[in-house]
Formats: C-alpha cells, sequence, structure tokens
C-alpha cells in the first residue's frame, strides 16, 4: 500500500518550518520511502519572536495564536504544494506543529498550531497532536521519532538527532531505547547569534576555540544526565543545562562554541559506552547539527575508539528526516496501528497516537 503523505515539523532551533512530501509504502510487513520534496520556510522575525515567547501569553493571546499559527502552517502548504505540482496528490498531512510547553511529570505537553485550522486552509484531511496520548498514559511523549528509525533505517544501531536538543535511539534486538541526551543546536545558535550570525556555519568558530575543562566538567555533572530510563527536555530546561553556568564565565563566543561541542561529544559517547556495543555499529547522524562539521569530525574521532562508524546520510535525509518520520507516524495512525512505544516513553502502555481533521 502506497501513502502519499505530506510531513510537517517546527524543531527547537527555529530555524523555520520543514515540510516534506513523501512517499511511504508497505508490503508484506516492510517500509519504505522516499521524499519526493520538500522545502523549509524560513519563520519572519515576527513569527521567531511569537513562538519563543508564546508561552508567556494570556489564555486568549494564546488560543489565538494556536489557530493563528495553524492558519500558516496551512498556508504554507498550500504554496508548497502549488510550487511543487501536487495537486490532488496529497492524501494527508501529518503536522507535529511546535513544543511550547512539555512537563510529562504533570501529564502535559502542548504542540502549537491548530489541526482544524491547518485541515480548514488546505481542505486536505490532517492529523496532529501526535504526543497527547502518550503523556496522558504516564509515558514521556518523547522521543517520538524512534518508530519511524525502526521501521525506516533498518541498518543502523544508533540513531542521532542533533536538533535544537539531541536526541537518541538505541537498538537492542528486537527492543529500542530513546531519549533526550542534552541541548545542542539551541545553545549553539544563541552564541553564535551573540556575533549576529543565525548558526555558526560548519562549526568554524568552535573550531578556532579552546575548551574551558574546568567548566565542561561542572557542565557534566548535572544530575540530568544521571536519570536512566525514559527522559526528555523542554526547551527550557535544555537550555537549563548549559547556560547558568556559561554565563557566569563570560566566555569568548568561540571558546563557548567550542566547550559546548565537546561537553556534548561527551555526553554522547557516555551513553553509548553505557550500553553494550556490537560489532560493526553504526551511528547516523541527522538534524541541522550534521551540517556542523566540526561536530561531526570530532564526534567521529571519539567513536573510533568503540569500534563505531558514524554516518551522515544526504542532505535531504539530514534536514527532513523528522519531517518524514511525523508523515510514518500520521500513516500508522490512519491505519489504526501502534505509533508511539512505551520501551521509549516509559508509558503504561504503548499507544496509537493523533487527532484527526476532516479537510473536505
Amino acid at each position: 500500500m502506497l501513502y502519499k503523505v505530506i510531513g510537517i515539523m517546527s524543531g527547537s532551533s527555529l530555524d523555520g518550518l520543514d515540510i516534506a512530501y513523501c512517499h511511504i509504502e508497505e508490503s508484506r510487513g516492510q517500509w519504505t520511502y522516499t521524499i519526493q520534496a520538500a522545502a523549509c520556510i524560513p519563520y519572519s522575525a515576527q513569527w521567531q519572536q511569537d513562538l519563543q515567547v508564546a508561552a508567556q501569553k494570556s489564555v486568549g493571546d494564546f488560543l489565538e495564536l494556536h489557530s493563528a499559527y495553524g492558519r500558516y502552517i496551512g498556508d504554507c502548504v498550500n504554496a508548497f504544494v502549488t510550487e511543487q505540482g501536487l495537486d490532488l496528490k496529497v492524501d494527508f498531512i501529518v503536522s507535529h506543529g511546535h513544543t511550547i510547553h512539555h512537563n510529562p511529570a504533570k501529564q502535559t505537553s502542548f504542540q502549537l498550531g491548530c489541526g482544524a485550522s491547518i485541515a480548514a486552509t488546505t481542505q486536505l484531511q490532517v492529523i496532529n497532536d501526535l504526543r497527547a496520548m502518550d503523556v496522558a498514559l504516564q509515558g514521556q511523549g518523547a522521543p517520538i521519532v524512534p518508530i519511524g528509525d525502526y521501521f525506516l533505517f533498518h541498518p543502523y544501531t544508533y540513531l542521532l538527532n542533533l536538533g535544537g536538543i539531541a536526541n537518541i535511539t538505541i537498538k537492542q534486538g528486537q527492543s529500542m531505547l530513546a531519549f533526550d541526551i542534552g541541548v545542542a543546536n539551541q545553545a549553539l545558535n544563541y552564541y553564535a547569534q551573540k556575533r549576529g550570525l543565525a548558526y555558526d556555519d560548519k562549526g568554524s568558530m568552535a573550531a578556532k576555540g579552546r575548551l574551558h575543562t574546568g567548566l565542561a566538567a561542572k557542565l557534566s555533572e548535572h544530575p540530568y544526565y544521571k536519570i536512566q530510563g525514559p527522559k526528555s527536555l523542554s526547551n527550557a530546561q535544555a537550555m537549563e543545562l548549559i547556560t547558568p553556568l556559561m554565563e557566569e564565565e563570560n566566555l569568548s563566543v568561540e571558546d563557548a562554541l567550542h566547550t559546548i561541542v565537546h561537553v556534548l561529544i561527551e555526553r554522547i559517547a557516555e551513553v553509548l559506552q553505557a550500553h553494550p556495543i556490537p560489532e560493526n555499529a553504526a551511528l547516523l547522524v541527522t538534524g541541522g547539527g550534521a551540517f556542523n562539521d566540526y561536530l561531526v569530525q570530532q564526534l567521529r574521532t571519539r567513536l573510533q575508539a568503540y569500534g563505531i562508524e558514524t554516518v551522515v546520510p544526504d542532505a535531504l535525509v539530514v534536514q527532513y528526516k523528522e519531517a518524514l518520520i511525523m508523515a510514518f507516524i500520521g500513516v500508522l495512525r490512519w491505519r489504526e496501528e501502534l505509533n508511539v512505544l512505551k520501551s521509549v516513553t516509559g508509558a503504561q502502555r504503548s499507544s496509537i497516537g493523533g487527532a484527526f481533521w476532516m479537510g473536505a
């Protein structure tokens, strides 16, 4: 069965709205995919500001923003469909939305972007609110990508996503572990922006910095890194791992970036070392951080000691893997099959997540 789906993702780094038109096919229990077309729609300064301060708005203003952002997503999809010649070629849309609040301890997580508004704007069927069922079942609601990692990316033992937050999937036979490791592009972009740059292109500034070993040791002692089992971070919690201590040091931008990179790499290495490493293990690296040549080079060197090959796929998969997996999660929801796994999130049971909206 072939499904023609648009997957949409907005990450914590706020670089833009990722849209991927995917063909996802199931044959005798085996899944394959192709990303047929994709685009990243950069956020305007106003949208960046609105998304950054959404949690501080009044209830009325917040709900109006929720609806407005849904219409914005719908407008972006309509433009994408027109530009790519996809009229009458899309079965449905799957939108992750933009995470504004994430507190699974209180069984609460909210992704901005009203599904009804997207459906009304596009006149297409829409699946969204992908995390809510898992959180209601006392799960972390995150990460949710491992179901796609398992079915779509077979050869890899480890799958690392370097978005605003770094998260990892670890395959252990027929089971999987997955969790947020720590902050990644959110912190790197934060310091690059002190130089008026959106990000540290290819990690060139980080490469020029020096490691502050004492600070790195303090950063590595954060209690979050000691938590075992399913765990996840909100955007604010991710930044709290880094910024309070770093701001006290008044580092140069280069030194700050360099230190963040090396703290992250050590946390990744620590995670991998804590689990049995099979022979010929490979780590797939995707997300915006995979374009940071310095980070990837240092990670590759560090993991060689464990015999782990570090693989960066083609640019389309690097940038749009999460949008692809949102599309896949939506396909499973459409088929009424499990799409969020309790082994990953710690929920009471695995579940079928996602709300459905009829566009026409």
